[in-house]
């Protein structure tokens, strides 16, 4: 029979690889998958992969869509390292955007110049806030922070559904579920002309810097680390555990409120009853993509990015269902964990060998 058997020394090539080899096979099912569906696959690859960046407006958008994905998995990363698993960014992007909304409703057509900035840290804060909840009850009642996180997803989207469908709905919105629209004075300004990319990119990018130097050279960065690789070490050291669970997820929140703020103040320009396609749950996939690293991070997001891309160009060009942008995360997030798998164990053929039974002594049979 095939045993798993784990490595005395995993290979840190093959770790590095990893990403890589998932990409591969992902790419080469996509093969088999275009051709059960009666498709071309050069065709079919072409329109995923190649025609959303053969134009600026396409790289904009490539940007775009990789500005939250970056922004959540860099607070996600953190926390992973420390075992800390933060699985509600989703959630927190949501209540940052109901947090920077409501300061934009608020200041109106009138808004003042700092009116942005105070958008950006009221969804800071508000992701920071729905992040104190499940911290809170992990320090204090030990619960699972994967299930409270996750299922404060949920209270998240329902209460952006009563503010659009209720209290925060434009009267002149011809009764659909959304606000009134933002100042321009309080949208994110323009990267590039003839592109939506806006400056949440550029913050992005010097928070996936700053998370390095985090990381590396702060204190607190360390002794998260620690707590995250050897957790005996870290308690022997007289680390908090309490502590590190609290600078996590504060952490986590704090990026993914920002995240959500980029949006509505970017290319939504409004609160609506849904303004993110699960970008806080594909960034789950973009940290384990990006080895939790930031520089993997932004690769990965990118990566990420062209599959949404890919997968909205497919439906128009070639009639596939919404479905495939879904279809090929999930493949590149299971041939990452298969990878993972064996990177760390190897299969062992294990005989087994039966005892023989004893013969029956005449005696015995007698």
């Amino acid at each position: 029979m095939l045993k798993l058997e784990r490595r005395p020394a995993p290979s840190k090539v093959m770790r590095i690889a990893s990403p890589l080899i998932a990409a591969l096979a992902m790419l080469l099912t996509g093969i088999v998958f275009f051709t059960v569906l009666g498709k071309d696959p050069q065709q079919a690859f072409y329109v995923f992969f190649i025609k959303p960046l053969q134009t600026t407006y396409g790289i904009g958008e490539l940007l775009l869509k990789a500005t939250p994905l970056l922004l959540c998995a860099l607070g996600l990363a953190l926390g992973f390292r420390s075992n800390v698993w933060n699985i509600g960014a989703e959630g927190q992007l949501t209540i940052g955007a109901i947090a920077g909304g409501g300061v934009a409703l608020w200041l109106g057509d009138s808004a003042p110049a700092w009116g942005l900035a105070a958008m950006l840290i009221a969804g800071a804060l508000g992701g920071m806030a729905w992040a104190a909840i499940p911290a809170f009850l992990r320090n204090r009642f030990n619960t699972s922070e994967i299930l409270v996180t996750l299922m404060l997803v949920y209270i998240a989207q329902l209460l952006l559904s009563y503010l659009v469908h209720g209290p925060w709905r434009d009267p002149q919105g011809y009764n659909f579920p959304q606000s009134k629209p933002f100042a321009d004075a309080l949208l994110m300004p323009l990267l590039m002309d003839g592109a939506r990319t806006n400056w949440g990119f550029i913050l992005a990018l010097v928070l996936a810097l700053a998370s390095w130097l985090f990381s590396r050279w702060t204190y607190v960065g360390y002794r998260m680390q620690v707590a995250g690789q050897a957790p005996a070490a870290a308690a022997y050291a007289g680390y908090s555990s309490k502590g590190t669970v609290w600078i996590a997820l504060m952490i986590s929140g704090a990026t993914a409120g920002l995240a959500g703020i980029c949006e509505v103040a970017g290319p939504i320009g409004q609160l609506q009853a849904e303004i993110s396609p699960g970008y806080g749950f594909a960034a789950i996939i973009v940290a384990w993509i990006g080895r939790l690293h930031p520089l993997g991070i932004v690769l990965g997001s990118l990566l990420m990015s062209l599959l949404y891309l890919g997968g909205e160009s497919a439906q128009m060009q070639m009639a596939l269902p919404a479905a495939i942008t879904g279809l090929f995360q999930g493949l590149l997030l299971f041939y990452l964990l298969a990878a993972d798998l064996f990177i760390n164990f190897r299969l062992k053929l294990v005989m087994q060998v039966r005892a023989r039974e004893p013969a029956s002594t005449s005696g015995e049979s007698a």
